[in-house]
């Protein structure tokens, strides 16, 4: 265990409640163990450490953040790495180069509460920083036989309002509408309902002509007047 691991077990630990774990770990279906963090006080703790444990280089950044996720013992320990991947004296490190690290983290991670994190608030800013390289890389991704690396793309822009491209969302849509997975499903209709808040019109259009059912188009138009989803 490296000292900055060490370093994240022990504030994590302290701020710990262990009754709280067993519901955690059932909730998440989790086969790895909580040690009883909530996010708030997980989070406060975390930051003393990374900000006590300054890394130099971008290349040292990665492995430290790698290190942590795969030898984590607890499941916040990986949501610790997550988080050194935010934190914001390493905001200059986020570039192509980061790539693989956030493939393995999503595929090996393969769950929701790590995913939609890493899809939303990593992925999704590299391709804001550098489209010329992420977007053919979502393009790829959402035909990737890996599911978690479909709602990565599929999610990527949801915090992008009225700056999506909308070629690049549906793009990343298409591949997975025929799939019945609950996590592609609900990716499929989360991602329209967020950019039907900047354009309600377009995903009511977008819903209709490709003929988006089920969980999918419940999510897509849930926050839109009903008059609008009513049939013609």
């Amino acid at each position: 265990m490296t000292p900055l691991h060490g370093a994240v077990r022990a504030a994590l630990t302290e701020v710990a409640d262990p009754d709280k774990a067993p519901a955690m770990r059932a909730y998440m279906k989790s086969d790895m163990p909580f040690l009883g963090v909530q996010a708030t006080p997980r989070r406060t703790a975390l930051r003393k450490v990374f900000a006590g444990h300054p890394i130099d280089d971008a290349a040292q950044w990665r492995d430290s953040v790698l290190s942590l996720w795969r030898e984590a013992g607890y499941r916040e320990e990986r949501y610790a790495a997550i988080e050194l991947t935010g934190f914001g004296r390493y905001r200059g490190f986020q570039t192509p180069e980061t790539v693989p690290m956030y493939e393995e983290m999503i595929v090996t991670g393969a769950w929701w509460d790590y995913v939609d994190e890493l899809a939303i608030h990593r992925v999704g800013g590299l391709l804001a920083a550098f489209p010329g390289t992420m977007r053919p890389l979502m393009l790829e991704w959402a035909r990737d036989d890996d599911l978690w690396k479909r709602r990565t793309a599929i999610l990527c822009q949801n915090r992008f309002k009225s700056g999506t491209d909308l070629g690049l969302l549906y793009a990343c849509i298409e591949p997975s509408l025929a799939d019945t997975d609950f996590f592609a499903r609900k990716a499929i209709g989360w991602a329209l309902r967020e950019y039907a808040w900047t354009d309600p019109h377009e995903v009511l259009r977008y819903v209709d002509r490709t003929g988006v059912t089920g969980l999918s188009r419940r999510e897509a138009l849930k926050n839109l007047p009903a008059r609008e989803t009513a049939p013609r």
